[in-house]
């Protein structure tokens, strides 16, 4: 007998759910439209999103991209049940990389893929992409729901974030003037950001806590709450600082691989970052996550940001000028090192004193 009529299959039989995905649609689109910025107004919803560099006020501008995902720290989300913030995690790992290049983040897009489409966790985590946008300054201009049966266990779902920016030609960042001596400041992370989640998983399962125990390094909130606090955007802070003071020279933002990682991919090859471990004020995360996972201290600063989400080289003259113009912003900002001499095949990063952990 042929499978016809009301026996045939259909894609909801297989798994994807159509009219989930369109509802999940207009239940985004009052976030969407609230990132609205000059050279974006179009609405969601066409094969692609369109931006106007000139309505954006550039007149010869250099386009600057970047991708990034939120890591293991979805797990948490998944885990925890609790997906309004990881969507500002996948915004400012991407638009933090944009401004490190001196570049003003114009547009976003994501991509959000997952077994079975439950329109309300999907709102919930496009409602953080939004919130990141728009404390970015960028604007979501498109992106990709995908429902994918059998790809992912049910109530899996995975991230991928697209931004582009724009500077003036000529302003990129790093400037060709580092020298010795010059300065380095940290500006302190909001705790882990969305790096080392996997050590952090682990240590977790070490510690034998649930998700919703209270966390043992911050009053008055569930272990996964506390773990999920997002990543810090840097970047209207720093475009004013850039825009004011023209004196930042370099810098680098603290994500997977830590200080030795990141800090060398700005600096010339005759020099090396000289960091003073002593003048971070470690916050009480990672003194929990080293204690209970007995991480060495070499470890913690190679895998987590340990207290600073990103570094500024100036030259010593300016440092103040550049401190006043960050701490006006509401960063909170600290001598972390300076610039010296590389030797012939050494590290670009180089420790005095001991993190306090």
């Amino acid at each position: 007998m042929s499978q016809s009529g009301k026996n045939g299959l259909t894609y909801s039989d297989a798994g994807v759910d159509i009219d989930a995905g369109n509802l999940m649609v207009e239940k985004i689109k009052p976030a969407v439209r609230s990132t609205r910025r000059p050279g974006a107004d179009g609405e969601i919803g066409g094969f692609g999103g369109l931006f106007d560099l000139k309505a954006a006020g550039f007149t010869d501008p250099v386009l600057v991209a970047a991708n990034d995902g939120v890591g293991t720290k979805l797990k948490i989300a998944i885990d925890a049940n609790f997906h309004d913030t990881v969507g500002i995690d996948l915004v400012a790992m991407c638009v933090n990389d944009l401004v490190v290049q001196g570049a003003e983040p114009l547009f976003f897009l994501d991509y959000f893929a997952t077994g079975k489409l439950d329109p309300d966790q999907g709102a919930a985590i496009v409602s953080g992409i939004a919130a990141g946008c728009r404390e970015s300054g960028c604007a979501l201009i498109g992106g990709e729901t995908a429902e994918m049966p059998g790809m992912y266990s049910d109530g899996d779902y995975d991230l991928a974030g697209f931004a582009v920016g724009a500077a003036e030609r000529g302003q990129l960042l790093p400037a060709g003037d580092i020298s010795e001596g010059d300065v380095i400041l940290g500006l302190s992370s909001s705790g882990v950001h969305s790096n080392g989640f996997s050590l952090v998983r682990k240590i977790v399962s070490v510690s034998g806590l649930d998700w919703d125990a209270p966390a043992p390094f911050a009053d008055g909130k569930k272990l996964g709450e506390a773990l999920l606090t997002p990543t810090r955007i840097y970047v209207k802070p720093l475009l004013k600082a850039i825009r004011e003071t023209g004196a930042l020279k370099a810098l680098a933002h603290i994500t997977g691989g830590g200080f030795p990682e990141n800090i060398p991919r700005v600096l010339p090859k005759h020099l090396a970052a000289e960091i003073d471990l002593d003048a971070i004020k470690v916050p009480a995360v990672f003194s929990w996550l080293a204690k209970t996972g007995g991480v060495e201290a070499k470890e913690m600063l190679r895998t987590f940001n340990c207290g600073v989400g990103m570094i500024v080289v100036v030259s010593a003259e300016n440092a103040t000028k550049v401190t006043d113009a960050l701490t006006a912003e509401g960063e909170t900002v600290f001598p972390l090192g300076r610039m010296v001499a590389r030797e012939e095949g050494a590290h670009g990063t180089i420790y005095k004193g001991a993190l306090g952990l």
